[in-house]
């Protein structure tokens, strides 16, 4: 054991090597964090001069993953059988589809933009099977890229099925008039149904609603139609592969959804004030009186109409 006297002098010169190190970090603290400052602003700036260029990459990546063909008359005919014979009638065993508002639907002229909530992979043949026929055969789906487009079965299926096409929800790929697949879409004549929230809603309430939409709009001069849908979180919830029935005592029960369009919102100059419309009608639903039989509309005013 070494004498006390050594082993004070050890602790004054660990206490000095400590007060030298602190006085050192206190000096060349401000030359650092400008240093660091420095870094940061380099990168913001580089990341700021790279964004349209990253933009342009995913858009172009977006575009790659659409298959026309899904857009072509032997996929348009395959699409509404299925919808007559295979999809109306198993929704009908899981909900009872009610829709008010359509018949504002009838007047308008095509192309337009239809936004909608989003809460469930249900909403897509909810929304469709309610629109006149003459619109649903000219409406394409946006659908995620990321989620929809990762397999090529997958992606087939989508788009022959429900007429989806690749949507880069990070990038904002197709949502300005440089020549995106969207844009292109417009311009032929098709019409777009959107979901501004970017994806499904978990919980109660709205996502934020993101204002692509009202920029297409503005930009190809066209009018937005809004859609609220409740009830298909319930029936077929985020994360569940296929729709359920409720539970009764005695026999299961259907789902009641409910799905609204809006009064069209013509275009304006203001892209956020588009989407604050869209938002209140989001909010509130209110679109008229509901048809009197879940979905069974009379021929000329609703999903069985030319």
């Amino acid at each position: 054991m070494p004498p006390f006297g050594d082993q004070k002098l050890a602790k004054e010169q660990l206490r000095d090597r400590v007060k030298d190190a602190a006085l050192e970090a206190a000096q060349t603290a401000p030359q650092r964090a400008r240093e660091l400052s420095d870094v940061a602003i380099e990168a913001a700036r580089e990341a700021a001069q790279n964004a349209p260029e990253r933009v342009r990459e995913l858009r172009k990546a977006a575009a790659d993953l659409d298959l026309p063909w899904a857009r072509s008359l032997p996929a348009r005919w395959i699409r509404e059988n299925f919808m007559r014979f295979i999809l109306n009638p198993t929704m009908d065993f899981y909900a009872a589809r009610r829709s008010d508002g359509f018949e504002a639907l009838a007047a308008l002229e095509e192309p337009v933009i239809l936004v909608a909530n989003h809460a469930s992979h249900m909403d897509t043949p909810v929304i469709l099977s309610a629109l006149p026929r003459k619109l649903r055969k000219h409406t394409a789906v946006a659908a995620a890229a990321d989620y929809f487009y990762k397999s090529k079965l997958i992606a087939s299926l989508v788009s022959l099925f429900f007429n989806t096409v690749p949507l880069d929800r990070k990038g904002g790929a197709g949502v300005s008039k440089t020549g995106s697949h969207l844009d292109k879409l417009l311009n032929d004549g098709w019409s777009l149904l959107l979901y501004p929230e970017g994806t499904r809603k978990h919980g109660e309430g709205l996502g934020r609603i993101r204002r692509g939409a009202a920029v297409l709009a503005t930009e190809h001069n066209l009018p937005i139609v809004p859609i609220r849908v409740d009830g298909t979180a319930q029936a077929m919830p985020p994360g569940q592969f296929w729709p359920k029935r409720l539970r009764g005592r005695l026999f299961s029960r259907r789902h009641r959804i409910h799905v609204s369009f809006g009064e069209p919102i013509p275009p304006q100059v203001d892209a956020a004030a588009m989407i604050e419309r869209v938002q209140s009608f989001f909010e509130s639903g209110d679109a008229g009186t509901p048809s009197r039989t879940p979905y069974g509309r009379r021929r000329g005013t609703g999903a069985g109409s030319e």
